[in-house]
């Protein structure tokens, strides 16, 4: 790592080993780094899992124990999926145990936002079709749950 990498730190309640091993099972490129424990300095009980440093698709987290807080839908995680089979295997594996939402978005099992969004969605809702681009739009809005690119690509076309 260099001091221009970004790492995301997301705080966990206890829970965060689990977390990363929940998450490195799901997506490709992934692995779990690092795991520090804490000393008989504290705060927390000396020897259990303070943080987990772990990667997904080759990009870098932190999860970090800590007193319970919540996540909110401030911030998300989003997944381009290439297609519809990717899009399938991460809002299964995402909203097992956990809730789906509206237009992609669901949150899961640990409480973390996703967004897990066909990547050709971006191209429609930036097509320089107006009328088409507000189709693809409309279309999104309105799915419940999970998308479908088939759906989608039906409403930029018209059909």
């Amino acid at each position: 790592m260099s001091g221009t990498d970004l790492i995301t730190c997301m705080f966990f309640s206890g829970n965060a080993q689990e977390a990363a091993e929940h998450y490195t099972g799901i997506f490709k490129d992934s692995s779990i780094g690092r795991v520090n424990h804490f000393t008989a300095a504290g705060p927390g009980p000396e020897g259990a899992v303070v943080s987990v440093e772990f990667t997904l698709n080759g990009r870098s987290f932190v999860a970090l124990n800590g007193p319970p807080l919540d996540f909110t839908q401030a911030i998300s995680l989003q997944i381009p999926c290439a297609d519809q089979a990717e899009v399938d295997h991460y809002w299964d594996a995402l909203t097992a145990g956990g809730e789906e939402g509206r237009a992609g978005w669901l949150k899961d099992r640990f409480g973390v936002s996703w967004q897990v969004v066909p990547a050709a969605l971006a191209d429609m809702l930036g097509s320089p079709d107006r009328a088409k681009a507000a189709q693809a739009a409309k279309a999104m809005m309105s799915t419940q749950g999970k998308m479908s690119l088939a759906a989608l690509q039906q409403a930029f076309d018209g059909a």
